[in-house]
Protein backbone atom coordinates (compact mmCIF):
# COMPACT_ATOMS: atom_id res chain seq x y z
CA UNK A 1 0.00 0.00 0.00
CA UNK A 2 2.88 2.33 0.74
CA UNK A 3 4.08 2.03 -2.88
CA UNK A 4 0.65 2.98 -4.25
CA UNK A 5 0.33 5.93 -1.89
CA UNK A 6 3.84 7.08 -2.79
CA UNK A 7 3.08 6.82 -6.51
CA UNK A 8 -0.17 8.68 -5.92
CA UNK A 9 1.65 11.47 -4.06
CA UNK A 10 4.43 11.81 -6.62
CA UNK A 11 2.01 11.85 -9.53
CA UNK A 12 -0.14 14.46 -7.79
CA UNK A 13 2.66 16.97 -8.17
CA UNK A 14 2.51 16.81 -11.96
CA UNK A 15 -1.17 16.06 -12.57
CA UNK A 16 -3.66 18.78 -13.31
CA UNK A 17 -6.49 17.28 -11.30
CA UNK A 18 -7.18 14.38 -8.94
CA UNK A 19 -9.24 12.71 -11.68
CA UNK A 20 -6.34 12.84 -14.12
CA UNK A 21 -4.01 11.44 -11.46
CA UNK A 22 -6.37 8.56 -10.73
CA UNK A 23 -6.79 7.87 -14.43
CA UNK A 24 -3.03 7.86 -14.94
CA UNK A 25 -2.49 5.38 -12.10
CA UNK A 26 -5.28 3.10 -13.34
CA UNK A 27 -3.80 3.13 -16.84
CA UNK A 28 -0.37 2.33 -15.42
CA UNK A 29 -1.78 -0.69 -13.59
CA UNK A 30 -3.73 -1.76 -16.69
CA UNK A 31 -0.59 -1.45 -18.79
CA UNK A 32 1.40 -3.60 -16.36
CA UNK A 33 -1.33 -6.24 -16.33
CA UNK A 34 -1.56 -6.16 -20.13
CA UNK A 35 2.21 -6.64 -20.43
CA UNK A 36 2.04 -9.74 -18.25
CA UNK A 37 -0.90 -11.09 -20.22
CA UNK A 38 0.82 -10.43 -23.56
CA UNK A 39 4.12 -12.01 -22.50
CA UNK A 40 2.75 -14.62 -20.12
CA UNK A 41 5.58 -17.15 -20.43
CA UNK A 42 8.27 -14.54 -19.85
CA UNK A 43 6.60 -12.29 -17.29
CA UNK A 44 4.19 -14.41 -15.24
CA UNK A 45 6.75 -14.36 -12.43
CA UNK A 46 5.84 -10.69 -11.92
CA UNK A 47 2.14 -11.46 -11.59
CA UNK A 48 2.03 -11.25 -7.80
CA UNK A 49 3.82 -7.88 -7.77
CA UNK A 50 1.56 -6.33 -10.39
CA UNK A 51 -1.63 -7.69 -8.85
CA UNK A 52 -0.45 -6.38 -5.47
CA UNK A 53 0.09 -2.91 -6.96
CA UNK A 54 -3.39 -2.97 -8.52
CA UNK A 55 -4.98 -4.06 -5.23
CA UNK A 56 -3.15 -1.29 -3.36
CA UNK A 57 -4.38 1.25 -5.87
CA UNK A 58 -7.95 0.05 -5.49
CA UNK A 59 -7.57 0.03 -1.70
CA UNK A 60 -6.75 3.73 -1.88
CA UNK A 61 -9.74 4.39 -4.18
CA UNK A 62 -12.19 2.46 -2.02
CA UNK A 63 -10.88 4.10 1.15
CA UNK A 64 -11.13 7.57 -0.37
CA UNK A 65 -14.76 7.17 -1.42
CA UNK A 66 -15.70 6.30 2.15
CA UNK A 67 -14.05 9.45 3.46
CA UNK A 68 -16.48 11.92 5.01
CA UNK A 69 -14.95 14.63 2.78
CA UNK A 70 -15.81 12.75 -0.41
CA UNK A 71 -18.82 14.38 -2.03
CA UNK A 72 -19.58 11.77 -4.66
CA UNK A 73 -23.18 10.59 -4.79
CA UNK A 74 -23.87 7.49 -2.70
CA UNK A 75 -24.62 5.40 -5.80
CA UNK A 76 -21.18 6.13 -7.26
CA UNK A 77 -19.51 5.44 -3.91
CA UNK A 78 -21.30 2.08 -3.76
CA UNK A 79 -20.33 1.26 -7.35
CA UNK A 80 -16.66 1.98 -6.63
CA UNK A 81 -16.81 -0.13 -3.48
CA UNK A 82 -18.40 -2.99 -5.45
CA UNK A 83 -15.74 -2.74 -8.16
CA UNK A 84 -13.07 -2.74 -5.47
CA UNK A 85 -14.52 -5.88 -3.90
CA UNK A 86 -14.54 -7.54 -7.33
CA UNK A 87 -10.93 -6.48 -7.97
CA UNK A 88 -9.83 -7.96 -4.64
CA UNK A 89 -11.71 -11.24 -5.11
CA UNK A 90 -10.73 -11.67 -8.74
CA UNK A 91 -7.08 -10.97 -7.99
CA UNK A 92 -7.09 -13.79 -5.45
CA UNK A 93 -8.76 -16.06 -8.00
CA UNK A 94 -6.03 -15.22 -10.53
CA UNK A 95 -3.33 -15.99 -7.97
CA UNK A 96 -4.92 -19.31 -7.04
CA UNK A 97 -5.25 -20.41 -10.68
CA UNK A 98 -3.03 -18.19 -12.85
CA UNK A 99 -4.08 -17.90 -16.50
CA UNK A 100 -3.43 -14.91 -18.76
CA UNK A 101 -7.05 -14.55 -19.87
CA UNK A 102 -8.09 -14.01 -16.26
CA UNK A 103 -6.33 -10.64 -16.35
CA UNK A 104 -8.72 -9.27 -18.98
CA UNK A 105 -11.48 -8.14 -16.55
CA UNK A 106 -8.95 -6.30 -14.36
CA UNK A 107 -7.41 -4.60 -17.39
CA UNK A 108 -10.82 -3.61 -18.80
CA UNK A 109 -12.13 -2.23 -15.50
CA UNK A 110 -9.03 -0.09 -14.99
CA UNK A 111 -9.20 1.22 -18.57
CA UNK A 112 -12.92 1.97 -18.42
CA UNK A 113 -12.70 3.79 -15.10
CA UNK A 114 -9.68 5.76 -16.37
CA UNK A 115 -11.63 6.75 -19.50
CA UNK A 116 -14.50 7.95 -17.34
CA UNK A 117 -12.14 9.93 -15.13
CA UNK A 118 -10.53 11.56 -18.17
CA UNK A 119 -13.94 12.61 -19.47
CA UNK A 120 -14.79 14.33 -16.17
CA UNK A 121 -11.39 15.99 -15.68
Amino acid sequence: MEHAVEAYSQSAKISKSPQELEATLLLKAASQLQAIKDEWNESSGQLDTVLHYNRQLWTVFVSSVHSSENQLPLEIKNNIASLGAFIFQHSLAVLSDPKPEKLTPLININREIAAGLHSTA
